[in-house]
Formats: C-alpha cells, sequence, structure tokens
C-alpha cells in the first residue's frame, strides 16, 4: 500500500510539472480550479504621505482653487444683459467666463469707488481690445501715494497691486461702501494675468509710479519713480490669461458683457464721464 501511495504521487508531481512546461511562463494552475494562481497585485495607488499631504502659497492655492477666489474659469451659457451694438442694452443667451468677468469687474469697481474717496473725480477711460487681448481701465482719481511703506519696505502701488492680503479696507470701524473688504481685490486680476501693469500719480507725493508684472503675478519688473507735478490719476492695464479661463480671445459674447458693465458703472456712479474704448457713453440718471 505504501509504495502504490509514493507512485501516485510522485505521478501527480510529474503531471504538475509537465503542465507547467507547457504554459510556459504562465503562473502555475490552481489544484483545485482549471485556472492560474493569482499573484499579489502591486497597489499602483499607493503614494506617499509628502503626496497626499501638501502645502501650498498662497499664490499657488489661488491658481489651483480658482473658483473659490474669482468663480468658474469655465465657460457656462445663460441668460444675461449685454450691449449690443445693434439693438443696444438686451438680454439674450451668451457663453462666457464667470472668473474673467470677476476680474474685469475688480478694476473697473476700484476706479468707481475712487469717486468716493476723492469727490472731484470727474472720469473713468475703459478701452478693451480684443484683438491684442489687453484691457486698460483709467480714472483720475486722487492717486495712490508713491512712497514707500515704512513696515514693508516697499512702496505703496506695489505693495497694494503685487502682495496678497493688503488693502486699505481692514479697518471695520470705519463706514464705508466701497467694493472692496479682504484684501485680494485687484491681485485676482494679476494672477490671473500673462501681464498687469500699474500706473498712478499723486500729486501729493509729487511722484508717478510704474510697474509691470508677468506671469500670473510670479515676476516683477522693476518699478519706476519719477517726479510729478499734474493731475492725480491711475491706470490699469492687463492682458488676462485666457488659457487658464479655456479661452482663444476675447470673443464677442464676453466683450458684450463687459462693454454692458461699463454702462453700469456710468449709470451709477454720479458726476463721473464714463468713456469705452475712446467714446462717451451715454446714460441718463
Amino acid at each position: 500500500m505504501v509504495t502504490i501511495y509514493i507512485a501516485h504521487k510522485l505521478q501527480l508531481r510529474f503531471y504538475f510539472a509537465t503542465l507547467n512546461l507547457a504554459i510556459g511562463s504562465q503562473a502555475p494552475l490552481s489544484l483545485f480550479e482549471n485556472k492560474p494562481l493569482s499573484k499579489p497585485k502591486k497597489d499602483g495607488k499607493h503614494l506617499s504621505v509628502e503626496r497626499i499631504y501638501q502645502k501650498k502659497t498662497q499664490l499657488e492655492h489661488i491658481l489651483l482653487r480658482p473658483d473659490t477666489y474669482i468663480g468658474s474659469v469655465e465657460p457656462v451659457t445663460q441668460q444675461m444683459w449685454v450691449f449690443d451694438e445693434d439693438v443696444r442694452i438686451t438680454c439674450r443667451d451668451i457663453t462666457y467666463v464667470p472668473g474673467l468677468y470677476k476680474i474685469f469687474d475688480e478694476i473697473l469697481v476700484n476706479a468707481a469707488d475712487n469717486k468716493q474717496r476723492d469727490k472731484a473725480m470727474s472720469c473713468i477711460k475703459v478701452n478693451i481690445d480684443p484683438e491684442n487681448n489687453t484691457i486698460s481701465v483709467w480714472n483720475n482719481g486722487k492717486g495712490i501715494p508713491v512712497v514707500e511703506h515704512k513696515v514693508e519696505k516697499v512702496y505703496v502701488p506695489a505693495l497694494i497691486f503685487g502682495q496678497l492680503l493688503t488693502s486699505s479696507n481692514y479697518d471695520d470701524d470705519e463706514k464705508k461702501v466701497t467694493g472692496g473688504r479682504n484684501g485680494y481685490g485687484a491681485k485676482l486680476c494679476n494672477i490671473f494675468s500673462t501681464k498687469f501693469m500699474v500706473e498712478t500719480a499723486c500729486r501729493e507725493s509729487k511722484h508717478c509710479f510704474k510697474q509691470t508684472w508677468f506671469d500670473n503675478m510670479c515676476r516683477a519688473g522693476e518699478c519706476k519713480i519719477k517726479p510729478f507735478d499734474g493731475d492725480d490719476y491711475t491706470c490699469i492695464t492687463f492682458q488676462p490669461d485666457l488659457a487658464k479661463f479655456k479661452m482663444q480671445a476675447l470673443d464677442k459674447d464676453t466683450v458684450a458683457l463687459l462693454t454692458r458693465r461699463a454702462y453700469d458703472i456710468a449709470g451709477s456712479t454720479k458726476g463721473v464721464r464714463v468713456f469705452l474704448n475712446g467714446k462717451k457713453l451715454p446714460v441718463s440718471r
């Protein structure tokens, strides 16, 4: 009986050895099922702690999660009031990017807010150039002080347009009717632009200031300070980073929406003439 058992066992070993040779590089077959034995799988989704838990700079976070700060950067289609040359102000379906509209509005509202600080302000000039992907907003209100901030050791215009969480609106005890509050404002326009230029002149400071930022506020050009003895003004010129808004150009719908927003400011900012591409906007109050 022992001899028969040993012979049977040897036959089984020879059978499985022959079968393994026949299937080549395939895995050995299970004794109980007619399929290859499964191998332990490598966990391709296993990430290091450093990959799972990350810390971003404020600038990186804004670019990574833009909807938190400027709204959606995806095109949406909905009914909006716009300005069309042929029918003037009209409500129709348009496709636009809320985030792009937001950064334009930040700059435009800043200009209108200046009327609250300087009652002598009388003019806002808006230029929209789709062909060159360039937008500018100019106002003749009181300029930004062209002086060095004693604490931060940087010129005030560079501080408020080129560094996050800087603002003139942090005093909650002061009554105000301006648009800014949390220290982002125009910096968001800088961050979502490939080129962002600030020019301001201040008679009180007796200097004018000019500086340009590039590549989503990642690179700052040299600031230029010159003596000045004229009327105050501030001009912001920017080229939106269209790729971040899934856009190829400032299209007709977008321009129609931005134009209507300029009409809003013209109709709501008493005592201020608003020009668009060199033409005074005709509004009645």
